[in-house]
């Protein structure tokens, strides 16, 4: 086995293990966590029947009064008094209470603000690499909120060859702030085909050349920590030939960040 093959296994049992460890934490609620406590500091603060103002006040929490903040959704807190009393208060109500330690509470308006502030993303792609089914991995360091820096890793088996394609990345966009983003990427890097079983009787059965690339992509942030994209890329294959040779390969799938 050579060194290219080696790092292709390593890099994705890497990938893919942490990737699996990762959605395994996001997916499995903390049962030993206890509830946020804050305490009201204005006269009063309406509870109501559900997350929105046109909802109907159900109680109606007192100055000084300990509220436990059990779940959110969008803007909206789900709370508790200490005798029991449900009720939805708004993002703005919240932040005129106080924690235990009677500090100010301060909420950002949601995960969208921790995914504006990212390093690290890694997650796998499934797609096409010139007409064969292929799956990609992926590991990018987000070097601005303009700019990444990344290393993806495909393989590609069709019924008469395996290629193995391994691109060092930049990309681009130009909009990070929106929820849905296109971008543009360049990458270079080596492709490895192999030919299946005895198709080629040669001695030359596999060969090895160097790649660019250049392609466009969105890239839609879902929820928490995990984000949607959808790529496609023209390569360009240098070979000893008189003429070059030309690949398009399109990939779809989600990553982590973190």
């Amino acid at each position: 086995m050579d060194v290219f093959s080696l790092v292709l296994g390593y890099f994705k049992k890497s990938v893919l293990g942490y990737l699996g460890l990762l959605c395994l934490c996001l997916a499995v609620p903390s049962f030993a966590e206890e509830y946020v406590q804050v305490q009201v500091k204005q006269a009063y603060v309406d509870m109501r029947s559900g997350p929105a103002r046109a909802y109907p006040v159900v109680y109606v929490a007192a100055k000084d009064e300990w509220l436990s903040v059990l779940k959110r959704r969008t803007s909206w807190f789900k709370v508790a008094t200490a005798k029991g009393q449900q009720g939805w208060i708004s993002q703005d109500d919240l932040h005129l209470t106080v924690s235990a330690a009677g500090e100010p509470v301060n909420l950002t308006d949601g995960s969208f603000e921790n995914f504006a502030s990212r390093q690290f993303e890694v997650g796998t792609m499934a797609g096409s690499f010139d007409g064969i089914p292929s799956v990609t991995v992926m590991a990018d360091w987000v070097a601005t909120e303009n700019i990444s820096l990344g290393l993806n890793l495909t393989q590609a088996v069709g019924s008469f060859s395996e290629n193995q394609l391994a691109m060092f990345n930049i990309s681009h966009t130009a909009f990070p702030e929106w929820l849905v983003a296109p971008y543009v990427v360049f990458a270079a890097g080596k492709i490895r085909t192999k030919p299946r079983g005895s198709l080629v009787q040669s001695g030359d059965e596999a060969r090895s050349a160097n790649v660019l690339s250049a392609g466009l992509g969105l890239r839609y942030y879902l929820t928490r920590n995990f984000l949607v994209k959808l790529e496609f890329n023209s390569l360009l294959v240098k070979t000893n030939r008189d003429e070059n040779e030309e690949l398009a390969q399109w990939k779809l799938g989600f990553a982590v960040f973190f």
